[in-house]
């Protein structure tokens, strides 16, 4: 932060306000220390326990029938304080709501607010506690559901957001493959992943589950920390102060692997970024500076750099036209990636919609639609996952294509860019199973009398033509051959209707899934143009101010020697400050890689 002080204080004393908003962004990103940590997993894992076990404190509801509905985010604060917090209009408004600790497990849990229904978009937790003062911010992802469900897809959405994430699974079991996935698209999002293994205090054979799971995640090609720990031990520890039973939970190092794989990496992420947004800074001051001394020292040939200056700024003229190549581009990139990632979208929608169709082919929906509807959510939440894991990585390619494409047409160093993620998944309603007809003992008996009558009528007037009573075993029998056909038929129908409108329903949900991911897909990389289009053009327009100014600069004719001189030394004075500035920005980068 006093690096950025004092390359403020240097663009105000040489009288360059444009440099000035680069560094009054990066301080404002400084000043925002917070971490975010996604705790993730599938039902009942233990996470809201291993929540409360690292912040010493009973802040996200546990229980055996309880699941997590709402995110809990538990940051720093002076005082222990509940915000509700209502998103409108895609995150541009929100009604934020304090409530006592106490009542969070109302608002938070599944039991006490089923499916969302009051309609939270997070909570937030404040806890004056030594751990979360560094800036580390804990959130606690809704369980419901597992991996595969929509909000399994609404954290696969927040990844590129979060600085690490923490898998959660407990040693009941190795891991599975929804979990596998999930780790593979996670690492590709998002730059810290870490697996924690809990409840190891209820399962003997933990340390089997362990080398289980690090044997699967070599399979897998999955580089990440894998962390045995028992949140009941760490609790129990902390109340009676046993050392002995701090270690035993493992939870020193789960907190080292927070401290120095994720604070402290993100911490070198902002001190890398600032160290090139000061370097930036220094060059375009030194590059007015270098263009008067050159023309002070050689008055002959400030005509000669003055053109030479002037061919340069009008090629960084070029670039702010929209006409450039990185515009190009990014424009054409953009228009190219919306719609391969709606072909996409919409090819992973259409296969999952087949097999559904399939499997409702082959039997009625009213005997397997709990299981069909859970492997359907599944489904079309994984689609949804792998689709945003492929629309961060296309975008992040066009990101460095537009780079590359900027560079080469100045010399310039560019900063890291970093993209941000948003939340892909809209609303899509639950499917539910279409409404019948009811085909009880009451409908069964009047279709089979209607039908049985026919047999029984046609059957018996043919008799009576050979004298036999209307009523006889042969009549009796067809009318009763009929009526059980007619029930037989009536109730294929009725599966058939139910099939049909099964598939309906499946088709309606596809669709609205297929609208809403798709909008947000778009809107995000429409975000994202923007975005890289901003950045480059006030690169463009700080780069082009600067050999302004040097071309001015080099124009500049004194004829007194005397103060031709003193000038000198003063610009040699002045490339020494910057010079220091400069070094000092490199220090702090050399730092970091070292």
């Amino acid at each position: 932060m006093g690096l950025v002080d004092l390359a403020l204080k240097a663009v105000a004393a040489y009288d360059r306000p444009d440099l000035a908003s680069r560094l009054k962004q990066t301080k404002a990103r400084l000043s925002d220390p917070n971490v975010r940590v996604l705790v993730v997993g599938e039902f009942k894992q233990g996470k809201s326990q291993l929540v409360n076990a690292l912040v010493n404190a009973t802040v996200c509801p546990v229980d055996d029938d309880i699941a997590t509905a709402v995110p809990t985010l538990v940051r720093y604060g002076e005082e222990t304080t509940v915000t509700l917090v209502r998103e409108h209009d895609g995150g541009e408004r929100s009604e934020r709501t304090p409530v006592p600790l106490e009542q969070l497990a109302e608002y938070v849990s599944e039991g006490g607010n089923p499916g969302n229904r009051a309609g939270l978009t997070r909570a937030e937790v404040t806890l004056p506690r030594k751990l979360l003062q560094s800036g580390l911010v804990l959130v606690d992802t809704p369980g419901v559901g597992g991996l595969g469900s929509a909000h399994g897809a609404a954290t696969m959405s927040a990844l590129p957001t979060a600085d690490a994430v923490l898998l959660v699974s407990d040693a009941s079991q190795e891991y599975t493959a929804p979990e596998i996935d999930f780790l593979q698209a996670a690492r590709k999002l998002c730059p810290n992943v870490g697996c924690v293994v809990t409840k190891t205090d209820l399962y003997p054979h933990w340390r089997r589950i362990v080398e289980l799971d690090e044997g699967h995640l070599r399979n897998a090609r999955i580089e990440a920390d894998l962390l045995p720990v028992s949140s009941a031990l760490r609790l129990h520890a902390a109340r009676t102060q046993d050392l002995d039973l701090i270690t035993e939970s493992g939870f020193q190092a789960l907190v080292g692997f927070l401290l120095r794989k994720v604070v402290a990496r993100a911490d070198d992420l902002d001190r890398k970024s600032t160290s090139q947004d000061v370097l930036v800074t220094c060059q375009a001051l030194e590059s007015k500076m270098r263009a008067e001394l050159m023309s002070q020292n050689d008055p002959e040939r400030a005509g000669a750099l003055a053109k030479e200056l002037e061919a340069a700024r009008a090629r960084v003229e070029a670039l702010r036209q929209r006409s450039a190549r990185w515009q190009t581009t990014l424009n054409d990139g953009v228009a190219d990636l919306i719609a391969d990632i709606d072909y996409d979208l919409r090819d992973r929608l259409r296969a999952v919609s087949r097999d559904a169709e399939q499997l409702l082919d082959d039997a009625d929906p009213k005997d397997i639609w709990e299981q069909f509807a859970e492997w359907f959510h599944k489904q079309v939440s994984h689609a949804v996952a792998q689709n945003f894991v492929w629309t961060t990585e296309r975008a992040r390619w066009l990101a460095e294509q537009v780079a590359e494409h900027f560079a080469e047409d100045v010399d310039v160093q560019l900063p890291e860019l970093r993209i941000s993620g948003g939340a892909v998944a809209g609303k899509v309603d639950a499917l539910e199973m279409p409404v019948g007809e009811q085909f009880g003992v009451g409908q069964k008996l009047f279709v089979g009398l209607r039908g049985g009558y026919g047999g029984l009528l046609m059957v018996g007037l043919a008799s009576t033509v050979a004298g036999i009573g209307l009523l006889n075993p042969l009549s009796i029998g067809a009318g009763l051959l009929f009526g059980a056909k007619t029930v037989k038929d009536e109730k294929k129908r009725l599966v058939q209707r139910r099939q049909a409108d099964a598939k309906n329903a499946v088709r309606r949900h596809v669709d609205e899934a297929t609208f809403q991911v798709g909008k947000d897909s778009r809107d995000n990389l429409r975000q994202i143009q923007r975005e890289l289009r901003d950045h480059f053009t006030v690169l463009a327009e700080d780069l082009s101010e600067s050999l302004k100014e040097s071309m001015s600069a080099a124009q500049t004719a004194l004829k007194d020697d005397a103060t031709r001189q003193q000038r000198v030394a003063d610009l040699e004075a002045e490339l020494e400050r910057v010079g220091g500035l400069a070094d000092r920005a490199r220090k702090l980068a050399a730092a970091v890689e070292s």
